[in-house]
């Protein structure tokens, strides 16, 4: 039994930022239905990397198994008005709506929030975007590497006098759904106490600014790179075999007992010999890990961090559990779910007949 068991979400969100904390929703219990149309394919649908190589099929991206993990799936035409109704009942069947379109996009369908509210009384709409529903950017478009050129994070990463360099991911897509998922937490507990519902409006770059805010504070004129303003040595050394670790001297104690570990070379040393001496003196320090090194660590294995999921395209693959554990409800992680897969159980379960799902279907409603 999963903590959240007998919560249920519509999910309308796509690609990152919605799609990941409906994911930890979804692995800790939650009912989670994602709304898609193969006529406006979810773009993690449609990023690598692939099972097999085959990019044609919907079923095959594995960065969308990752992201999208323990959720049902329905195809909802959302630009025909008779889809829009099938996804109204979908809303009254739901506790939550997530959503993470372009502003003004759930007003333009019918589905803004004064009419969910009417719908279904107490309902929680989380929106997700770049820069939030309100305020002078609330039209702002963008992804989670515009995110990061606003808030800061493009500016002070790379080498001292080099451009401002892009994360190499969209981290704003990971970073949001952390706070998104929290949001939508303390808005059902709202809801349990006072019958209200809530719109939980989360932006992707006052999210960035929070994890990296203390930095603006004192950041130096010149990036400062590897470099901390208290800590020396502070940073990633080469190590044998083109391995590299990650060393952090805090104090004389710790910089005196690298030094009898080590001297100044850590060349010579394999990284995972080094790693042990060092953090045995009480030096914290860390082998930098590949994805390989990663998914091997005996560490994470022995968390049962990665856990063996069966999916009916991809096959047998390892899948990133909730980075933490809960004793009694410690959740379930399932294979993301094949494009309208569970169109027949959830179309029936908000009241269509069979004869209306295959009407609406051949005629593009539900596709």
């Amino acid at each position: 039994m999963g903590a959240l068991d007998g919560l249920k979400i519509a999910d309308f969100s796509w690609v990152g930022a919605g799609p990941r904390a409906t994911k930890d929703l979804a692995d800790n219990g939650a009912r989670v239905v994602k709304i898609e149309s193969a006529r406006r394919l979810d773009l993690g649908r449609r990023s690598p990397p692939f099972a097999g190589g085959d990019r044609r099929n919907h079923d095959a991206s594995v960065f969308f198994a990752q992201t999208n993990t323990s959720k049902q799936s329905v195809t909802i035409n959302l630009g025909d008005p008779r889809g829009v109704e099938v996804a109204k009942q979908l809303v009254a069947w739901a506790d939550v709506v997530v959503e993470n379109f372009g502003p003004g996009y759930m007003d333009r369908i019918g589905l803004d929030w004064q009419t969910l509210q009417d719908i279904r009384p107490g309902i929680i709409l989380a929106s997700v975007s770049v820069a939030g529903r309100t305020g002078p950017m609330a039209g702002f478009r963008g992804y989670g590497n515009s995110a990061a050129a606003w808030s800061g994070h493009c500016d002070m990463t790379g080498w001292p006098g080099t451009e401002p360099h892009m994360p190499p991911f969209a981290y704003g897509d990971v970073v949001a759904p952390m706070m998104l998922t929290v949001a939508v937490l303390s808005a059902l507990e709202h809801r349990d106490r006072t019958g209200q519902g809530t719109w939980v409006d989360v932006s992707q770059i006052e999210a960035m600014v929070q994890v990296a805010g203390d930095l603006f504070a004192e950041m130096p004129t010149e990036k400062p790179a590897n470099d901390d303003p208290v800590m020396h040595p502070h940073g990633v050394f080469p190590c044998k075999d083109g391995k590299w670790i990650a060393i952090a001297c805090e104090n004389d104690a710790h910089r005196a007992a690298l030094a009898d570990v080590m001297g100044d070379d850590s060349s010579g040393w394999d990284v995972f010999a080094l790693e042990q001496a060092l953090v045995a003196r009480g030096v914290p320090a860390a082998a930098v890990l590949d994805g390989k090194g990663l998914s091997e660590h005996p560490a994470l294995a022995e968390a049962g961090h990665f856990v063996a999921v069966d999916h009916p395209v991809i096959g047998t693959a390892r899948m990133p559990a909730p980075p933490y554990a809960l004793s009694d409800t410690p959740g379930y992680v399932g294979p993301s779910p094949c494009l309208g897969a569970d169109n027949a159980a959830v179309f029936a379960e908000i009241g269509l007949t069979e004869a209306e799902v295959s009407e609406l279907m051949a005629e593009g409603a539900l596709a």
